[in-house]
C-alpha cells in the first residue's frame, strides 16, 4: 500500500503530464509523404508560428515535396514541403487548406538534466500519443548517414521518454507545455534523441522559409560536452570544452588533423563548451573560410586549422 504523499507526488506527475499531453495533442499531427521514386514515409510534425507551417525532422520527409497532415481531431490537410535541412534534421512543410493554432516554443537552452519532459506523436501509427520521461543529456551529437553523405546532427537532447518509429518530427516539450525539441530518433532501448528548440532552430526555420534550403558549413566532427582537467581550467579559467568522440572519414575536421579524445577549447578564435557554441559558426559564411580550432591533446595545446565545406547531398 502506498504511502499518502507517495500518492500526492504521484498524482502530480499525472497532472502535468495530463496537462501538457491535453495543450499539446491537437498542434502535433500525423504526417505521411510520399518521394519521387514512390517510396512514402511516416512521421509526426509540429504546428508552429506561422502561415500553415509545421515543422518536422528532414529525414522523415526525405526527398518529398508534399504531403498529407492528419490531426488528432480528425482534421486532415495536403501539405507543400517549404524546404529541407539534413544538417540539423529539421524540415518545415505547409498546410494548404490551413492548419490549428500553432503551439507554443520554449527555449532547449533551459533544460537541465533530470527535468521532465513530455513526447507526443503518432508511433506506429497510433496517433495522438504521449510518454514521458526526463531529460538524461545534453548537448548530444548524433552522426547520420544518408546513402554515401555523412553527417552529424549538433546539440540534441538525450530523454528517456519512450520514442518508437512514428514518433520522429513529433513534440518534446517541458512541464508547462513549451516545444523544447523535436523528437528525431530512437537510439536504443531507453534512449530518445530530439533536436532542440533554440535561437538556432528558429534561425534555420526562418531560412527555410524564406530560401527552401540551409546553406550550411559541414566540419564532421562528433562530440560532446566534458568538463576541463582541473589544471587547465585553472589555467584557462574555464570549466567545459567539446570532447570529440569521433570524426567523419574524409571530412574537414579529419582533413585539419582533428582525432577522438581531442578537448575542443576554442573554434574562430572563441571559447567552445556546448554542441551549440559551434553550431553557430556553421551557416553559410564560414563555407570556404579558414577556422582555426585549439584543442587540449595528451597534456598540450595544438592548434589546427579547419576549412568548412558546403553541406551536399
Amino acid at each position: 500500500m502506498t504511502r499518502p504523499d507517495t500518492d500526492a507526488a504521484l498524482d502530480a506527475y499525472s497532472r502535468v503530464v495530463t496537462a501538457v499531453a491535453a495543450d499539446l495533442t491537437p498542434h502535433v499531427a500525423a504526417l505521411q509523404v510520399t518521394g519521387p521514386d514512390g517510396r512514402s514515409g511516416a512521421g509526426s510534425a509540429v504546428v508552429v508560428p506561422g502561415d500553415g507551417l509545421l515543422l518536422t525532422n528532414a529525414h522523415v520527409v526525405g526527398r518529398a515535396r508534399a504531403g498529407r497532415a492528419v490531426f488528432s481531431d480528425g482534421s486532415e490537410t495536403a501539405v507543400d514541403v517549404v524546404g529541407t535541412d539534413p544538417l540539423s534534421d529539421l524540415a518545415v512543410v505547409r498546410a494548404t487548406a490551413g492548419a490549428p493554432e500553432p503551439a507554443v516554443l520554449g527555449d532547449a537552452a533551459q533544460l537541465r538534466v533530470g527535468q521532465l519532459v513530455v513526447a507526443v506523436g503518432n508511433p506506429l501509427g497510433l496517433a495522438g500519443s504521449v510518454t514521458a520521461g526526463v531529460v538524461s543529456g545534453l548537448g548530444r551529437s548524433l552522426p547520420t548517414r544518408d546513402g554515401r553523405t555523412a553527417r552529424v546532427v549538433e546539440d540534441v537532447i538525450q530523454t528517456d521518454a519512450a520514442l518508437n518509429p512514428g514518433n520522429s518530427g513529433g513534440a518534446l516539450a517541458d512541464s508547462a507545455s513549451r516545444v523544447v525539441g523535436i523528437n528525431t530518433a530512437v537510439a536504443g532501448w531507453g534512449l530518445g534523441l530530439a533536436v532542440p528548440v533554440n535561437d538556432t532552430t528558429r534561425r534555420i526555420m526562418t531560412t527555410l522559409v524564406r530560401d527552401g534550403r540551409v546553406r550550411r558549413a559541414y566540419l564532421g566532427l562528433v562530440s560532446s560536452p566534458a568538463p576541463l582537467p582541473a589544471p587547465l581550467a585553472e589555467r584557462t579559467g574555464r570549466r567545459r570544452g567539446l570532447r570529440v568522440v569521433d570524426v567523419v572519414a574524409g571530412s574537414p575536421a579529419d582533413r585539419a588533423g582533428l582525432r577522438p579524445g581531442d578537448l575542443v577549447l576554442e573554434a574562430g578564435r572563441a571559447p567552445v563548451a556546448e554542441a551549440q557554441s559551434l553550431q553557430r559558426l556553421l551557416f553559410a559564411e564560414a563555407v570556404g573560410q579558414p577556422l582555426p580550432v585549439t584543442v587540449y591533446r595528451r597534456g598540450a595545446m595544438v592548434d589546427v586549422i579547419a576549412v568548412p565545406t558546403e553541406l551536399t547531398g
